[in-house]
């Protein structure tokens, strides 16, 4: 899971090869170093848009090759591909309001303990990480003392060692001067890059550990997850969410070609549910020496991956921010109140990706 290859011969495989393609690069104004850095063009001419073809079928009742509409009990287009069995795509599977109602929670239940992030390693379990950075708040390093909290500071957070981090009011963890590391809530929650829900993966031995505390995933996005998996399950079955991982990816992340390939069952189906701002999304083979197909995920739109598209590399090399590119005007006009700023002012330069999977 999420393992990339390493040294030269993993630069030159036909995935990685497309990975750059892809990747956003800017233009070199070195001469001038005042001006805003411009991306570099990029052919995307040969992704792969179902919102296009699911608009062309309508109109002609013709599709590309290899791409085969699927007859379910939806009231969204899904098609899947002939040389990709297992793999199915929900085009606009989610509403305005799914959408806006998972952004949401994404941002202020998901990253909350005991559910893990990145964070976790060296801040410990931060609580209330949002509503932090709603109130312009700085987490401040400092050395544990015997009286409790300061009167100063808001929610506590702890590594386990001999230091604790504080939220404090700006002007206040300014005044502690430089000898004690601090960041701001706003910069902690765009170097969010995952949180972990239900069964808790080990990042670091690479497993679920049944182990470590973990809450329930929400029913209704429980519900949610059953309800999208049906085109992929086996006759007969429900799916089981056990466990999600929440992606979060801002201006320039990636996610490198890898396989999920730590759940028990692979007939099962992966949910995968995209919010914010469009991304290319890479669909390999067994090898990453085979050629992957690109296509475009945009607000909304749901990806199941079940039996052989289990085995087959994927990843996300670019997601677009720029007004013509994202495709994000109705999440925008959703989040137009004034409470909304915070939501609205995050997911314009982001994409978050919700991957609900049954692990045993």
């Amino acid at each position: 899971m999420y393992g990339a290859g390493a040294g030269d011969d993993a630069e030159r495989t036909a995935f990685r090869k497309t990975e750059k393609k892809y990747k956003l690069y800017y233009e070199d104004n070195s001469k001038s170093s005042k001006k805003k850095k411009q991306p570099k063009q990029v052919d995307l001419s040969e992704v792969l848009d179902f919102k296009s073809i699911s608009e062309s079928y309508k109109r002609k009742a013709e599709l590309p090759a290899g791409v085969v509409p699927v007859n379910w009990e939806f009231d969204r287009p899904i098609f899947r591909l002939e040389n990709r069995a297992g793999f199915y795509f929900i085009l606009g599977a989610l509403t305005l309001e799914e959408q806006c109602k998972w952004i949401r929670e994404s941002l202020m239940t998901f990253p909350q303990p005991p559910n893990r992030t990145n964070h976790n390693v060296i801040y410990g379990p931060i609580s209330n990480l949002f509503v932090e950075v709603k109130q312009g708040k700085v987490l401040v390093e400092e050395e544990r003392s015997d009286n409790g909290l300061d009167s100063e500071s808001s929610a506590s957070v702890s590594n386990g060692d001999a230091y604790r981090w504080k939220f404090y009011e700006e002007e206040i963890a300014r005044s502690k001067g430089k000898t004690c590391k601090s960041v701001s809530a706003s910069v902690l929650l765009r170097k969010l890059r995952w949180s972990t829900l239900g069964l808790q993966f080990d990042w670091s031995k690479r497993n679920y550990d049944v182990s470590l505390p973990h809450n329930e995933i929400p029913n209704a996005l429980c519900q949610l997850a059953k309800r999208m998996a049906k085109p992929a399950m086996p006759i007969g079955e429900e799916f089981r969410p056990e466990a999600a991982i929440v992606n979060y990816f801002g201006l320039g992340d990636t996610l490198g070609g890898h396989l999920d390939d730590m759940e028990a069952d692979w007939s099962k189906p992966i949910v995968s549910m995209s919010l914010g701002c469009k991304a290319i999304f890479l669909l390999g083979g067994k090898s990453k020496q085979d050629e992957p197909l690109a296509m475009f995920l945009r607000s909304g739109d749901v990806v199941l991956m079940a039996g052989e598209a289990r085995e087959c590399f994927h990843g996300v090399p670019r997601i677009f921010i720029d007004a013509e590119n994202a495709e994000i005007t109705p999440l925008e006009l959703q989040f137009s109140q004034e409470d909304d700023r915070c939501f609205l002012d995050y997911i314009r330069t982001s994409r978050i990706n919700i991957n609900i999977r049954q692990v045993f």
